[in-house]
């Protein structure tokens, strides 16, 4: 559970913590003059390295910006900085390093050990092994699986400078999409023209003023705000607290209790998994029915609400959608379903739905049905009501700045178009050429044999992880992992290089995903560990390697990008980067004005002036241009599909099993660290389950637990609960991937049993909350849970490290200087400035998506928010407007 600060400063660990002989100390701790504060930042929060004679001695909270400093901070950060799981060296599979050129033995890879190798053989080998890839399949047939690379929180954050190199060398496939939101993000700008899920929300004072009743759907942003993709700083629990305090209602839809719920006296609505869209539909009927519906708001900002209607009637299905209806589905009695949407079209209702409800099959319907039934209330706009997609990350809420931000380099223009959403990785593994569906358009997986992982932990994020552990082996020649732990994704890798941490190395990074008002200096605290270098380094050098070094680097070194990178934003008007170096941030203001924003206000109260980016201008509660893609999985109106798993068809035995992000982890890192203590039972992930459900199979709290379904097998650790519904348990995921002898993940990583089939035809997007598995007490547990452990090192045996050909038989420059040759025949596309731009700034964290992922009034839509992050000046803006413009998808 969150300790106080209060408490945290009378605790005992106020007097020092000791971790790995680090030592952790309270923001009003008073240093020695030998002793050095070095400010940093991470996804956990700001805060200062305590530095003497060169070595690091333990890590202190800025109280000024950080009121709630978290245990992943304070504890975390110090026991993982060291850990036995760093990866000190460049290492090679042994199969892979013996066998150049022939078998490599890739059913060997995570089983094997590693052989260390030095910097010069470690790129030399991947080198060579991305010019046999482009030699034999051109450079399409190089995956990159980065995606938006959470490893650490500079601007040059592994997936940019990665994705740089690449791009520099005639590019790579790339991930389409992304886990997180992938159903919302594309459905949305066709409801309410943009994504919503990461767009701003309502200023907090504007709830505090107005809103009378609050309704969390699937959501919990006491424990996902304690996380941000750039710097958390923990400021939306102070805020909340004061809604509760002035008597705001609020309501949870979940089929667990959460942490938010127990801090704000939440009444707790129980619903089975997957069946949200049904509850929605059916208060939308219920409206109708008892003639609440706001009809004039509906003539005044939407459209299709007859066809809407229709549905709701079953007037093609002959199913009514009626509470009695949805009881059914949902398991909420009928009468609460009525009472609910009644008390929310009577009270000034603010609905926030999170991205878990999303991550389901059919996931593109939930958050339309939201809107459609917000929209038949007439909430949308108005001061303190409506939707928000995005109030549990991020501090959703907090005032805007209107700030820009720093940008330094860019990914810059993939020469390469083929690309493959985040979630069916291993079908485009299994059936390269094959084709898909994405937003209406019809694409080709590419065909691949190398695969280019750099902060991200593919072997923890993707679906049925069996899956693809198989096609990785049977498809890919190389697997290069580039990482600083040895988690699951460097274990199962060919080439593995390490990379430093955020500690090691120099950025800058910024905070407050929404309101944009700080800019943090990431000074490097302590020496790399080992040989490990940074991303930008490591890229810098496979980029000399191929004689781009100097188009990689823009001619300056790391200092010069992060100055001008902070000069051209709005934090030098506020204060200049020497002063801003030596402070560590640099905090930039917010206008008054920014405490009455309400979204979707302007679009209220004038939609002719301020249209939505929709084909009407309006909200669409039938979509017509959805209608025309003719998807099966994806009707026109958000209607209830049963999922392909979930209680309604469950097997006697089987437990609906949901993966929420874990409280003591980003994902899976911090999964090594000391504060992962909290995660575990017995070492291994814990099962939040019923206790009912827990002793019709015998099992009592703290007992090893296997869940298993036809996918793979797990073991986790008991924790018995009346907080969960029943049928249903919760495992949270980011637990690093090791496997026993007998094929079940020992340590309870969630994604050996979740399913990689996409949501829908539309967005592709995750299932992974769509998932039975079958659970019994575990007594034949084959060890101790040793996904924690580094894999064995062995010494090399042959000449050049190992290897049986020498290095220089492998002809790196000669084949470089044919690749070379072979462009520059070729004509250069012709870039314009805006396209330059797009691809220069728009980068930052995912690959930059293909202009024909939208339409022309999407974009408009979409980049109101990414322009300002962006850094881009109105005249930049045109430009890019002009280029997305003319190559945006058709309406």
């Amino acid at each position: 559970m969150p300790i106080s600060r209060r408490d945290f400063l009378k605790s005992a660990i106020a007097t020092a913590i000791a971790a790995n002989g680090l030592t952790l100390f309270p923001a009003n701790f008073a240093f020695a003059d030998d002793t050095l504060l070095i400010p940093s930042a991470s996804h956990w929060g700001a805060f200062y390295g305590v530095v003497k004679d060169g070595k690091l001695v333990g890590i202190q909270p800025r109280k000024e910006i950080d009121p709630l400093p978290t245990e992943m901070l304070l504890e975390g950060l110090l026991s993982r900085t060291y850990n036995k799981t760093r990866i000190q060296y460049p290492m090679v599979r042994k199969s892979y390093l013996e066998n150049l050129g022939g078998d490599t033995k890739p059913e060997l890879r995570g089983k094997e050990p590693f052989v260390r190798v030095s910097w010069d053989t470690a790129l030399q080998l991947t080198a060579s092994a991305i010019l046999h890839t482009i030699e034999n399949k051109g450079n399409q047939g190089i995956f990159d699986s980065s995606y938006d690379g959470w490893s650490n929180t500079g601007l040059l954050r592994p997936p940019v400078v990665q994705g740089r190199f690449f791009n520099l060398i005639g590019g790579c496939s790339t991930t389409i999409g992304d886990y997180s939101a992938g159903a919302s993000t594309v459905i949305l700008p066709h409801i309410v023209g943009d994504m919503e899920v990461y767009s701003p929300q309502t200023a907090w004072p504007v709830i505090e003023k107005n809103t009378e009743v609050f309704v969390l759907v699937g959501s919990d942003p006491w424990k996902t705000n304690r996380v941000e993709f750039r710097v958390a700083d923990h400021q939306m629990q102070s805020h909340w607290l004061k809604w509760k305090e002035k008597g705001i209602k609020f309501i949870s839809i979940n089929p667990k209790r959460t942490t938010t719920d127990r801090n704000l006296d939440s009444e707790w609505v129980s619903i089975i998994p997957g069946t949200d869209t049904a509850l929605f539909n059916a208060m939308a009927f219920h409206l109708q029915d008892q003639k609440l519906a706001d009809l004039e708001y509906l003539k005044k900002y939407t459209v299709g609400y007859e066809q809407y209607l229709d549905y709701l009637l079953g007037k093609q299905d002959g199913v009514a959608k009626t509470p009695e209806w949805a009881a059914k589905i949902t398991g909420i009695p009928a009468d609460e379903i009525k009472k609910l949407a009644v008390l929310f079209k009577s009270k000034k209702t603010q609905i926030a739905a999170g991205w878990a409800v999303q991550r389901a099959d059919h996931g593109e319907m939930i958050h339309w049905a939201i809107i459609n039934f917000a929209a038949m209330a007439g909430k949308i706009g108005k001061p303190g009501e409506g939707f928000g997609f995005s109030w549990h990350y991020g501090n959703g809420g907090m005032p805007q700045s209107g700030a820009s931000l720093p940008v330094t380099l860019g990914q810059g223009f993939n020469p390469v178009s083929a690309g493959c959403p985040v979630v069916l990785q291993s079908e485009m593994l299994r059936n390269p050429g094959k084709s898909f569906t994405y937003n209406g358009q019809t694409l080709k997986f590419p065909d691949i044999s190398m695969v280019y992982n750099s902060g991200n932990n593919l072997f923890s994020h993707q679906q049925n992880l069996n899956a693809l552990i198989k096609a990785m082996n049977d498809k890919v020649e190389t697997y290069v992992c580039q990482d600083t732990w040895w988690c699951a994704s460097a274990r199962f890798a060919d080439i593995v290089l390490p990379a430093t941490s955020a500690l090691e190395r120099v950025d800058i990074t910024s905070g407050g995903t929404y309101s944009n008002n700080k800019v943090y200096a990431m000074q490097q605290v302590i020496e790399p560990y080992g040989e490990s270098l940074d991303d930008y380094e490591i890229f810098r050098r496979l980029a000399k390697i191929f004689h781009v070094e100097e188009k990689y680097t823009t001619g300056k070194d790391m200092m010069t990008l992060l100055k001008t990178a902070y000069e051209s934003s709005t934090a030098a008007k506020v204060k200049p980067f020497d002063e801003f170096w030596k402070d560590g941030v640099t905090v930039m203001p917010t206008p008054e004005k920014a405490d009455y924003w309400q979204r979707h206000g302007a679009f209220y109260d004038d939609p002719e002036k301020h249209p939505l980016h929709t084909p009407s201008g309006k909200i669409e509660l039938y979509s017509e241009s959805i209608a025309k893609m003719k998807l099966d999985d994806c009707p026109p109106v958000p209607t209830y599909l049963p999922p392909f798993e979930f209680l309604g068809n469950a097997k006697e035995g089987q437990l609906h099993i949901l993966s929420p992000h874990p409280w003591m982890r980003l994902h899976s890192q911090m999964a090594n660290s000391d504060t992962n203590s909290y995660e575990c039972v017995d070492g291994r992930q814990y099962l939040l389950i019923n206790d009912q459900d827990a002793h019709a199979q015998g099992i009592a709290n703290g007992d090893l637990v296997e869940l298993h379904n036809e996918r793979g097998a797990l073991l986790c650790g008991a924790k018995l609960s009346n907080e969960v519904r029943r049928g249903v348990a919760c495992l949270h995921e980011g637990a690093w991937l090791q496997l026993d002898k007998l094929g079940r993940c020992n340590s309870g990583q969630i994604n050996i049993i979740t399913s990689d089939q996409s949501c829908g035809g539309l967005s592709q997007g995750t299932s992974a909350n769509t998932c039975l598995a079958y659970y019994k007490k575990c007594t034949d547990p084959c060890s101790p849970n040793k996904a924690y452990e580094p894999p064995m090192i062995e010494q090399p045996t042959g000449p050049n490290d190992g290897s049986i050909l020498p290095m220089v038989d492998l002809n790196i420059d000669g084949r470089i200087a044919l690749l070379h040759k072979a462009n520059s025949g070729k004509k250069a596309p012709k870039i314009s400035r805006g396209q330059e731009i797009f691809y220069a700034t728009c980068t930052m964290c995912h690959a930059a998506p293909n202009p024909s992922a939208h339409t022309r009034a999407q974009w408009a839509g979409i980049t109101e928010s990414m322009f300002p992050r962006a850094g881009l000046n109105a005249a930049d803006r045109k430009l890019v407007l002009e280029f997305l413009d003319k190559h945006a998808a058709k309406a």
